[in-house]
């Protein structure tokens, strides 16, 4: 079924009165860190680690939010995406408001900002980035679909019978809708993977070794239906993408801790 798709689904607004624009995009990210937030409030792991609830919200919406999503992601796409428009204008790592975060620089971000809290509060980097990643698929999977409605990151042409035509898709194709994609294996099945895994192991460090994984595992198949981004295109072989690209040392960087802490229990 081929389904063309409305004039919607091209950086809609939930609400936008005057100056106010609340875009679903905005939407799905508030939902994301929201639900991250109350994962955290909620799991045993932030509680068996002490964290009060002011100290979840620093987590949550300073540490992971701003400095580690925000900026990580938004340094990682200029430097991974948007280097000749960096070099040509240095400023333009501040206009966030022209869009562009990557996931693996916002993965860095995260990583550096909790570490940077770990250490402020004296507790286990590990056994707090097992709670975080824990909690991380399904914000992806909003985030996801928030791509989705912006008409954004689709898949590549189908000539199958499945697909949609995105209004912003200058030539009109069927595409694959590779964001629902990696909403579905990068949201829930993740989750499921993960939650799995925390349930039969209590050993630090396999939940974080696992997400990385499996998320950079997922990320690489699902990126052969994505269209690579057109100012970059295949990077390698004429069919490698940039994402596939930064997958394999998340991959071999899960694996390498994994080893270490199954040797290491």
């Amino acid at each position: 079924m081929i389904i063309e798709l409305s004039s919607f689904f091209n950086n809609p607004s939930l609400i936008s009165w005057g100056p106010l624009n609340i875009q679903y995009y905005a939407v799905t990210w508030i939902l994301s860190t929201y639900f991250m937030y109350l994962f955290l409030k909620t799991h045993a792991i932030p509680k068996e680690l002490g964290l009060s609830t002011d100290q979840i919200n620093d987590l949550v919406f300073l540490y992971g939010l701003i400095f580690g999503a925000m900026i990580g992601g938004r340094v990682g796409y200029m430097f991974l995406y948007g280097t000749d428009q960096l070099l040509n204008d240095p400023l333009s790592l501040f206009y966030i408001w022209q869009g562009g975060l990557s996931f693996h620089g916002g993965l860095a971000g995260v990583a550096i900002s909790v570490f940077i809290f770990s250490k402020k509060f004296n507790i286990s980097f590990f056994r707090l980035t097992d709670a975080v990643t824990l909690a991380t698929p399904i914000s992806l999977g909003l985030v996801r679909i928030g791509n989705f409605l912006n008409g954004e990151l689709y898949g590549n042409p189908t000539s199958g019978n499945w697909g949609f035509i995105f209004p912003t898709d200058a030539f009109g194709l069927p595409r694959h809708p590779s964001q629902l994609y990696e909403s579905f294996f990068e949201g829930i099945v993740l989750f499921m993977i993960l939650f799995f895994i925390n349930k039969n192991t209590k050993i630090t460090g396999v939940v974080s070794a696992a997400f990385l994984i499996f998320y950079g595992t997922i990320r690489f198949f699902i990126e052969f239906y994505r269209q690579p981004d057109a100012h970059i295109g295949y990077v390698a072989l004429e069919w490698l993408s940039m994402g596939q690209l930064l997958c394999l040392p998340m991959i071999l960087a899960g694996l390498l801790l994994l080893t270490y802490f199954l040797r290491k229990a």
